[in-house]
């Protein structure tokens, strides 16, 4: 029968449904020393974007949450600590206002909030950049807050969907708590992870490298880094300048072949004319 078809739709779904509870418990299970969350978040995005993509092989899901946990550790672990200090500042400015008089409480409570909408919406963005693209620390959270503002609508969608999972697990209905839980458990975290990827994909490819600040002290060239790398050859030093989405083509292996053999012509030749 066609409805069990290895290619069909309903065993497709269940393969990425199975790729998605792996990568939940192992998401899970690697965050629980808390300082390690950024690495998982990291390796957990970097799994939902490749099932997105339809590039997860059967199976190997596990191999590329460990590698991606293993390979992004250290900027992973660092840009999670600077979202701490970013959370525990928040939290003192919280707890500062409220200790205020009624008419600075208003204002000053004011101003939180919309200290915490600007930190979400960066924070949204944040590790989906570090998995699928290779940059400095410093760079990655800028363009966390200019991917945020210049796909604004789908940044404000992302931030309906993680709000909307939250209030159906947790608040509308107290009693289904302890079975919300549950499916959190099992699977919420990968399938929120997974759902939010297909909006990070379209505000990926609609954000032109040129959009973004990547240089110092106003200037618009490029820093060390490119805004954007592919993650796929994050070790090719000749994407670190000429990678952009504009161009659906410029990742593919034989661009990056052909830019090499004219590189190395190009050497081939200087050493010919100093003999």
């Amino acid at each position: 029968m066609r409805i069990f078809d290895p290619e069909g739709p309903l065993m497709t779904a269940l393969s990425k449904l199975a790729d998605l509870v792996i990568c939940n418990l192992m998401f899970i299970a690697f965050s629980l020393p808390v300082i390690t969350m950024g690495a998982s978040l990291t390796a957990l995005y970097t799994c939902t974007l490749r099932i997105v993509d339809d590039r997860e092989d059967d199976g190997l899901v596990f191999k590329t949450f460990w590698f991606a946990f293993r390979d992004n550790f250290r900027k992973a672990t660092l840009l999670w600590l600077v979202c701490l200090c970013g959370i525990a500042f928040l939290t003192a400015y919280y707890w500062v206002t409220m200790s205020l008089a009624l008419p600075l409480r208003r204002v000053y409570r004011i101003t939180f909030y919309v200290l915490t909408i600007v930190f979400l919406v960066g924070f949204l963005y944040v590790f989906p950049l570090q998995a699928g693209f290779e940059n400095t620390i410093r760079n990655t959270l800028r363009n966390a807050w200019l991917v945020s503002v210049g796909v604004l609508p789908l940044t404000l969608l992302n931030l309906v969907l993680v709000a909307a999972a939250v209030y159906v697990s947790f608040i509308m209905n107290p009693g289904a708590v302890n079975t919300f839980a549950y499916v959190w458990a099992v699977c919420g975290f990968a399938l929120v992870a997974y759902l939010q990827s297909f909006l990070f994909r379209r505000a990926f490819r609609k954000m032109n490298p040129g959009q973004l600040s990547g240089g110092q002290n106003g200037h618009t060239e490029p820093s060390e880094g490119a805004v954007f790398t592919d993650e796929e050859h994050r070790t090719e030093e000749i994407l670190a300048q000429e990678s952009s989405y504009s161009n659906p083509d410029w990742n593919r292996r034989e661009d990056i072949a052909g830019a090499s053999a004219k590189t190395d012509g190009a050497r081939g030749g200087r050493k010919r004319r100093r003999r």
